[in-house]
C-alpha cells in the first residue's frame, strides 16, 4: 500500500537511523508512516512505536504497515504525552515530522486547506478548540497576539482590526472566506498564497503545536535515553529555533556561570553531541519535485550512553 505523498527528507533520515539496527523507533508524528515504512524495512530487528493524533492517520498506517504488524504499535495521541509517559529504557530512536501532514491539508474537510468550506484545522477532532472557535470569538488583543507570536505578521493589530469588522457583520465560517480577507489584506508575492502566514498562526493555536514541541523536547531532556538517536524536522523558523537551542544546551559541558574565574561543576554535563552543526535540508531534486521540502529542516541529536554501575 503506498502512500500519496512522499515523506520529506527520506533519505537523509534514513541515513540517520543507519546506526538503529535493532531496539525501538517512535514515530512521534506517523501520518501516512512514509518514514516507518522504509525504516521498518531497513532494519528488519527494528521495533516501532507509531504515534498520531488523527485516526484517519492511523487507520491509514495500520494497513500501509500489515507486512511489520509484528513489530509495529500505533497509539493515538500527541508524541509530548506518549513520550512523556515512557522510561529511558523504552526506546533508541525518535523521529518527528512537524507541521500539518499532506493527509491533513489535501481533505478539504478538515478545514486547513486555503479553499476549504470548513473552517476547523483541528490535528486532533476530539480537540474541543477549532479555527472557526479562534476567527470568530477571540479579543482583538487574542487575536494580535498570535499572528504577532505565531505567524511573526508585522501588521498583527491591522489584520486583528479587519477579522473583527468582518465578524461582526457576519461569522467567518469557511476557510475561503478567511483566505478572502487575507488576500485584501496582503499583497501577493511570488507563489506564496497572502494566507499562508495567518493560517499558519491559527493552526499553531489551535493545536499548541509550539506546546508540543517544548513538551517533547522537555520529556526528552527527563528521559535521557542511553545512546538515542533523536531526528526532528521542522518547517519554520518558529519551530528550527526552539529545536536549535535545545540541541545546543544539551552539548553544553560546562554548566558555572559565564562570569566565574574557573570552572567549579565539574565539566562534565552534556548530555550528548550534536551529528551535524547545521541543518540537513532537501536536495535540489526534492525540492524541485516536492514543495513542501524546501521549508523542511534536519536536525538531529545523539543522547550519551548512560554508564551502569556493576
Amino acid at each position: 500500500m503506498n502512500a500519496p505523498h512522499l515523506p520529506v527528507l527520506l533519505q537523509e533520515v534514513r541515513r540517520v537511523f543507519v546506526p538503529l539496527a535493532r531496539g525501538t523507533l517512535v514515530d512521534g508524528t506517523l501520518g501516512y508512516a512514509g518514514h516507518s515504512h522504509a525504516l521498518l524495512a531497513d532494519h528488519p530487528h527494528l521495533r516501532l512505536i507509531g504515534i498520531d493524533r488523527d485516526q484517519e492517520a492511523l487507520d491509514f498506517s495500520r494497513k500501509r504497515l500489515e507486512a511489520f504488524a509484528e513489530r509495529t504499535t500505533l497509539i493515538r495521541g500527541d508524541f509530548a504525552s506518549v513520550v512523556a509517559g515512557m522510561s529511558p529504557d523504552d526506546f533508541q530512536g525518535l523521529l518527528a515530522d512537524f507541521g500539518v501532514s499532506s493527509l491533513q491539508l489535501d481533505k478539504r474537510e478538515r478545514g486547513f486547506s486555503f479553499e476549504s468550506e470548513t473552517l476547523d484545522m483541528r490535528m486532533d477532532t476530539r480537540s474541543a478548540l477549532t479555527a472557526h472557535t479562534v476567527v470568530n470569538t477571540y479579543s482583538h488583543g487574542e487575536l494580535t497576539r498570535i499572528f504577532a507570536d505565531y505567524g511573526e505578521i508585522r501588521s498583527a493589530e491591522k489584520l486583528a482590526d479587519r477579522i473583527i469588522t468582518a465578524r461582526t457583520q457576519h461569522p467567518i465560517d469557511t476557510a475561503r472566506q478567511l483566505s478572502a480577507l487575507a488576500r485584501e489584506h496582503f499583497p501577493t508575492r511570488g507563489k506564496i498564497h497572502p494566507a499562508t502566514l495567518m493560517f499558519q498562526a491559527i493552526r499553531i493555536e489551535v493545536n499548541d503545536e509550539l506546546g508540543q514541541i517544548d513538551a517533547l523536547l522537555d520529556a526528552l531532556e527527563r528521559l535521557r535515553p542511553s545512546g538515542a538517536v533523536i531526528a526532528l524536522i521542522t518547517f519554520h523558523s518558529l519551530e528550527d529555533r526552539r529545536v536549535k537551542q535545545r540541541f545546543k544546551r544539551w552539548t553544553r559541558s560546562c554548566v558555572c556561570d559565564p562570569l566565574a574565574p574557573r570552572c567549579t561543576c565539574g565539566n562534565d554535563h552534556h548530555l550528548g553531541t550534536l551529528p551535524a552543526r547545521k541543518p540537513i535540508i532537501a536536495s535540489r531534486d526534492e525540492q524541485r519535485s516536492n514543495p513542501r521540502s524546501r521549508s523542511a529542516k534536519l536536525r538531529t541529536f545523539v543522547f550519551k550512553e548512560a554508564h551502569h554501575e556493576a
